[in-house]
């Protein structure tokens, strides 16, 4: 400190203390500051990732419900031939095929 000042020691003493404790506290401040924009960002990348799934799990309600319309919508006949179609080639499911029919003509 000079000397001889015009200020009372008391007023640059509590000056002096106010600098050095704001430069002692500045790194905690920016770590609390960066801690705090961290928590932010995460909250709000989980915001987005439950919209995601609401968003998802709409379409997937709009595709079961069409596809389930479409099969209840589907003719006896178109029903038999995919039926069919499906179990051809399956020995067991072509020998009750044929004792139905079977059954049917008598």
């Amino acid at each position: 400190m000079p000397g001889d000042t015009p200020v009372n020691s008391q007023i640059t003493d509590s000056i002096s203390q106010v600098n050095v404790t704001t430069i002692a506290e500045a790194p905690a401040i920016s770590m609390a500051n960066t801690y705090q924009v961290f928590g932010q960002v995460v909250g709000a990348s989980m915001q987005n990732a439950v919209s995601n799934q609401q968003g998802a799990a709409t379409i997937d309600l709009a595709v079961t419900t069409q596809g389930t319309s479409v099969l209840y919508n589907l003719g006896a006949s178109t029903a038999a031939k995919a039926t069919s179609e499906v179990l051809s080639g399956n020995p067991i499911a072509e020998s009750i095929t044929a004792l139905q029919a079977a059954a049917a003509g008598i």
